[in-house]
């Protein structure tokens, strides 16, 4: 699948980062398509949206700044989320491997690397204005 990289620099130290994010209760803040919140389902959390309710499972948390999850559709679709932090001097990088899906088209693509850039942009905002 064709794979774009998206990533932002965040102003605070990369521990301090990777716990905001890896704390799931927390994603909803910044990333707008959990905007609904998330729901703990054993393992797994649950998403509601547009398209049903996604069940998303989180990678358990790691010394490596590792925020990787899987979301499943109610339509049984799988979509493998990358997302990691790693230090960049005093503050972080926080990067997004963004796959384009069979069936999606250019300008789809290209709508859903938007979205997530303004997730990312949100997420610098709320940790750099330290309101976390």
């Amino acid at each position: 699948m064709p794979a774009r990289i998206l990533h932002i620099s965040i102003a605070r130290d990369w521990r301090e980062v990777y716990a905001f994010m890896a704390d799931h209760e927390k994603m909803p803040l910044w990333a707008s398509g959990l905007s609904s919140g998330l729901t703990r389902d054993g393992e797994d959390w649950i998403a509601p949206g547009p398209l049903g309710n996604a069940r998303v499972r989180f990678v358990t948390r790691n010394d490596y700044g590792v925020v990787d999850h899987l979301v499943t559709l109610e339509d049984g679709r799988q979509v493998h989320n990358a997302l990691r932090v790693v230090p960049n001097g005093d503050g972080a990088e926080v990067m997004f491997t963004l796959l384009r899906q069979p069936g999606m088209s250019e300008a789809q693509f290209a709508d859903d690397a938007a979205w997530v850039e303004k997730d990312l942009a949100r997420l610098k905002s709320i940790l750099e204005s330290g309101k976390d």
